[in-house]
């Protein structure tokens, strides 16, 4: 049994909305499995993909396609075939779809960009976000030549983990950790993350729902509330609104930590009961 199925529960839980981005479907590094039992939990009126669910610009260059892959587009199927309406919203590893913007194909709509209303009346702008990478915008072969860099140290991290694994250890990302600690890494997400507030502001939203960065994060900026869904190639992220309204941050390394602790609680118990 993989380590992904210790933390999928039965019952489904009711949620207003999930947000998911950065999937990166055909690559080595997608944690399939993981997002499959995550998405079995859920029952939600609304799913939005926010871009790079499907990484056409590693496709290019070679087919990776195992059946975990496709399990994750049967669950997203089957949860529009039982009412959740999906919308897929195109980000630049995807960008192949954006000459079918304005698609519907029964319950799941194809958009470029989305507005959402919380229950409690927020408007959000839903977008993925490369619109505001300077790098992906005006200088695409260093993005490319980026997510080769990126794509190395995402080796290290499928090995770390594959050991980490065997030792009883849960999912720890090593590329997301580098992200905090390198000053220019840093400095890109703090600029990314004021352009996007800043047209999320100039156009009159409360807030702004994006991915691309994969650097999850609930914050405000000024008078934006700015929520980033991370990813599923690193961090494992996830953001979900409830039915009041209040949206909460999904992290797969705190779910997995939290039996552990629960375990360790239980054993100290038991030793000073002895």
């Amino acid at each position: 049994m993989s380590s992904a199925h210790l933390f999928q529960q039965t019952d489904k839980q009711s949620v207003r909305t999930l947000w998911i981005s950065d999937v990166h479907l055909g690559t080595r590094d997608c944690k399939a499995e993981y997002l499959a039992s995550f998405l079995k939990r859920y029952h939600a009126d609304t799913l939005y993909l926010v871009g790079d669910i499907i990484d056409g610009w590693r496709l290019r260059s070679g087919i990776y396609w195992p059946q975990a892959h496709t399990n994750v587009i049967r669950r997203l199927l089957t949860m529009s075939k039982r009412g959740t309406t999906v919308i897929y919203v195109t980000g630049n590893h995807d960008e192949f779809l954006r000459r079918y913007s304005a698609l519907m194909l029964g319950n799941i709509h194809l958009v470029d960009e989305a507005e959402h209303v919380t229950a409690d009346g927020r408007r959000l702008l839903v977008i993925h976000g490369d619109q505001f990478d300077v790098v992906t915008r005006c200088h695409r072969w260093l993005a490319f030549l980026g997510d080769s860099a990126y794509g190395f140290t995402l080796i290290l991290n499928r090995w770390l983990n594959h050991w980490r694994e065997r030792w009883g250890y849960g999912y720890w990302s090593l590329s997301a950790f580098l992200k905090y600690k390198v000053k220019t890494a840093v400095n890109f997400i703090s600029d990314f993350e004021e352009a996007i507030s800043r047209e999320c502001l100039r156009r009159g939203f409360n807030g702004v729902v994006c991915g691309h960065i994969h650097h999850a994060e609930i914050r405000r900026m000024g008078e934006v509330e700015y929520l980033n869904c991370g990813d599923w190639v690193e961090s494992c992220t996830a953001l979900i609104e409830h039915w009041d309204g209040t949206i909460e941050l999904y992290r797969l390394a705190e779910e997995q930590a939290f039996p552990m602790r629960q375990g360790a609680e239980l054993a100290n118990v038991i030793e000073t009961a002895a």
